[in-house]
């Protein structure tokens, strides 16, 4: 059974740094692993001269800044719309699917913590795209996710369940005064705002349901859905004890006012658990919860945890397992890789198989992450997807691998240095025995003869030295602290 308590006891007070615990590049790694997907060695130097607090707000600060995904072209076009125009609909949905699935890597890569956080609020409020498969929907949703990604929790929560995308994927646009239809109710409390079984009860859902009535009318297939007066519910309704004929704007008041203590320690343990790691510290989330139940600010409470002692203690690093996406987005951050788009296609592709979709989830529940994310079948997949990344840049670009070993080795001469500073650079902590390091750099030294190493003769400009980080790099993705952020 795993443990639920955290052995994490450091406070959520802003960490100082003291000569016992420096603020170092192990530090910083740690911020661009859980916040961003990673960072290359010059830009984790370059945060290394801020200090602790202002690189965090600098990092929230540029996701506050971040513009969303322009409009495309296609955003308000539904099924019909692309017959009329003499297009092959299921042809042009499709490729509109793979365009936005396109940006959201892009996004993951340039986008820093918000790209990170439309992630994580995708696996919250789960739609699943299989579910309505309409882009002018999906659209809808992601720009959904990048506008509320820091904002407020309650706007986010009303905007949310009247999107195209959830009113299909969770039958809101089924649900009727004569045909009532909970599964909405059911989700907005124990998986969007409460958790299970957490201040409601199956009559809360029943009558909520009603007053979500009438989000049903659409003239065709992937039309935008709005509601029809006609078919909601006017009965009076009693929800979390309070009688009124309510409606849809009324459920979202009722809940944030009679709910919002459990509402913000829910969604402030969700924040935790994605940040810090699965084994929770209740104290941690209570004063968290205290911050955000004061306005349902997202970015003031990510703050407060991401400049916390507890977010820089020691015992949160490698307390994770890397998604596919950490692990494919974190290998090209921290090596400053460059790829084709037909390549992101790849990848996103891989990370599919290795269990995450993009806006796919599992289920409505979402991915549940951390183990989840390996098993026999799904570690393989993680792995080819390394080796894929890593002989595309032997092909198509050899100098860069020779690029990113002397800038991570400060180009030092020595194997030794060399292959410990780019294990160092993807991995949370140091390898647990020198004997590890040296394993690693007897694989990095090739067929190249000692003597040359000994003698100084070797260094990194040989014409070797390329296909020696490919080597190396092969033997580190099977590593299972590779696996860890």
């Amino acid at each position: 059974m795993e443990i639920s308590t955290s052995c994490n006891t450091s406070s959520l007070s802003a960490y100082v740094p003291t000569t016992t615990n420096p603020w170092n590049e192990e530090k910083v790694n740690h911020i661009y692993r859980r916040l961003h997907y990673g960072a290359s060695k010059a830009e984790v130097l370059a945060a290394l001269q801020q200090t602790p607090e202002a690189l965090i707000d600098s990092i929230v600060d540029a996701a506050l800044a971040t513009a969303n995904t322009p409009t495309p072209s296609w955003a308000n076009l539904s099924y019909q719309d692309f017959t009329d125009m003499g297009l092959d609909p299921d042809e042009q949905i499709q490729n509109n699917h793979d365009e936005l699935g396109l940006d959201t890597f892009n996004r993951f890569l340039n986008d820093g913590l918000k790209g990170r956080l439309v992630l994580f609020w995708s696996n919250h409020f789960v739609t699943e795209l299989d579910s309505y498969y309409c882009s002018n929907y999906l659209f809808e949703y992601y720009n959904l996710l990048q506008t509320h990604a820091l904002g407020n929790f309650r706007d986010f929560v009303s905007d949310i369940g009247k999107c195209n995308a959830m009113l299909v994927y969770l039958n809101g646009y089924e649900n009727t005064a004569d045909s009532p239809n909970e599964n909405y109710a059911r989700e907005l409390y124990e998986l969007f705002t409460l958790g299970v079984n957490n201040g409601y009860t199956q009559m809360d859902i029943v009558e909520t349901a009603k007053a979500l009535t009438g989000f049903n009318a659409a003239s065709g297939f992937c039309e935008p859905i709005t509601l029809n007066n006609a078919t909601f519910n006017n009965d009076i309704k009693t929800i979390f004890e309070q009688e009124g004929n309510w409606d849809y704007d009324d459920v979202i008041e009722i809940l944030f006012t009679q709910k919002a203590s459990l509402i913000a320690n829910f969604i402030c343990e969700k924040l935790y658990k994605y940040f810090i790691g699965p084994n929770v510290n209740e104290t941690i989330i209570s004063e968290m919860a205290d911050i955000f139940v004061i306005d349902f600010n997202i970015a003031n409470v990510l703050r407060a945890l991401f400049k916390s002692e507890h977010f820089f203690d020691t015992l949160t690093l490698g307390t994770q397992i890397k998604s596919p996406y950490d692990l494919s987005v974190n290998f090209l951050k921290v090596t400053g890789f460059s790829i084709s788009d037909e390549f992101k296609g790849g990848l996103i592709y891989l990370n599919g198989v290795a269990g995450q979709r993009l806006f796919n989830p599992v289920d409505v529940a979402g991915w549940q992450g951390n183990h989840d994310w390996i098993n026999s079948s799904t570690l393989v997949g993680r792995w080819e997807a390394m080796q894929y990344l890593i002989w595309e840049m032997w092909n198509t670009n050899p100098e860069a691998l020779r690029t990113f070993a002397m800038e991570t080795s400060n180009n030092s001469n020595d194997p030794y240095v060399v292959s410990k500073s780019i294990i160092d650079s993807f991995v949370p902590k140091e390898l647990h025995t020198i004997t590890d390091y040296d394993i690693a750099t007897d694989i990095f030294k090739y067929n190249i003869p000692e003597n040359y190493y000994e003698a100084g003769i070797w260094n990194l400009y040989s014409e070797a030295a390329p296909f020696q980080v490919v080597l190396l790099l092969l033997h580190l993705v099977k590593m299972p602290e590779f696996q860890l952020k």
